[in-house]
């Protein structure tokens, strides 16, 4: 028998947690701080808590094993989170996070349509119906 903590929804579960506290704390970061310091300063954190964690658990000896395919596409990641969190922190500084939280999670919405257009996955009809409704949810709480 699986632990919780070898589940998939577990882990789902607490990137969800996590993520709805990025908003707020840095909703409140971005009030006195251009957003691309802010950025800046959070990536660096982010840095600072892995390379540890990364080390201690031994995980740093298999960089050399890496290969180049897996090198370029979490580059590609890379950049495009990079990209993603200059444009959050730039809305969260100029909108309520209330509004802004919705809007970034239409990701969700692109997320699904990507991985059945370029990684073949598939959903159910419901699945489609409640990908629809997550993202005319998303558009009605940042509207409303």
């Amino acid at each position: 028998m699986q632990t919780l903590t070898a589940t998939w929804p577990f882990w789902a579960v607490l990137a969800a947690i996590f993520a709805a506290l990025t908003a707020i704390l840095a909703k409140l970061g971005v009030a006195e701080v251009p957003s691309n310091l802010a950025t800046l300063i959070r990536t660096l954190v982010v840095v600072a808590a892995l390379l540890p964690l990364i080390w201690f658990t031994g995980e740093a000896a298999g960089i050399g094993a890496v290969s180049g395919r897996s090198w370029l596409f979490l580059t590609l990641s890379g950049l495009a989170t990079g990209a993603s969190w200059l444009c959050y922190f730039r809305a969260l500084q100029l909108g309520p996070a209330s509004k802004v939280a919705p809007i970034d999670k239409l990701s969700i919405v692109l997320v699904v349509i990507f991985a059945a257009l370029f990684l073949g996955e598939k959903l159910s009809l419901t699945g489609w119906f409640g990908v629809a409704m997550i993202g005319v949810g998303a558009i009605m709480v940042a509207a409303g």
